[in-house]
């Protein structure tokens, strides 16, 4: 069975790549949830090369990752015949991070399906000024900020399930992603 219209939802990669398949195919897009991304990335990750190796204990490896990374990556941890180490290889992440960095306005503006772009109030990822201009620019757009950071739905999955279940509502009930007057 082939899926003829969705509504697509992406957090970071996740949301550039949302916006990016909607402006090649924009007639099999319906809306988007974009989360915590935005139309500019100029993202360093490197700090993520200290994750690489194999750690004697899983401690060690939690306390390299660090606090505010772990809860992220608590799920990638993985105990191997050496010893502790991420399920990912950081040097990769950081190279995927260098293809993603860019200017994606092209791509951004390329369609006006309804989207939701949501914002973490205390993300170190997005800029509130570039979300503005993204809302602005481009029709049927609306942004909403919740507390968190650059992971919403990690962060706030209560806020960022009621923003998502509203838009979808809407978007079936009206046909656009947002309450009419």
């Amino acid at each position: 069975m082939e899926i003829e219209e969705a509504v697509l939802l992406g957090n970071s990669l996740g949301g550039v790549n949302a916006y990016q398949f909607a402006a090649r195919h924009h007639d099999r897009v319906r809306g988007l949830v974009i989360e915590d991304i935005g139309a500019e990335v100029w993202d360093d990750t490197s700090f993520a090369l200290a994750w690489s190796g194999t750690f004697a204990t899983r401690e060690e490896l939690a306390e390299r990752v660090g606090p505010r990374f772990l809860p992220y990556l608590e799920d990638s941890l993985r105990q191997t015949s050496r010893g502790w180490t991420l399920a990912f290889e950081p040097a990769d992440m950081v190279a995927s991070q260098g293809h993603l960095n860019g200017d994606h306005w092209a791509d951004w503006l390329a369609t006006d399906c309804p989207a939701l772009l949501i914002r973490g109030s205390e993300s170190r990822v997005s800029s509130a000024a570039i979300f503005e201009q993204m809302a602005t620019r481009r029709p049927n757009t609306r942004l909403q900020s919740l507390e968190g950071g650059h992971v919403i739905h990690f962060d706030n999955p209560a806020g960022f399930a009621e923003e998502v279940k509203m838009f979808l509502q809407n978007l079936q009930a009206t046909g656009t992603g947002f309450f009419r007057s």
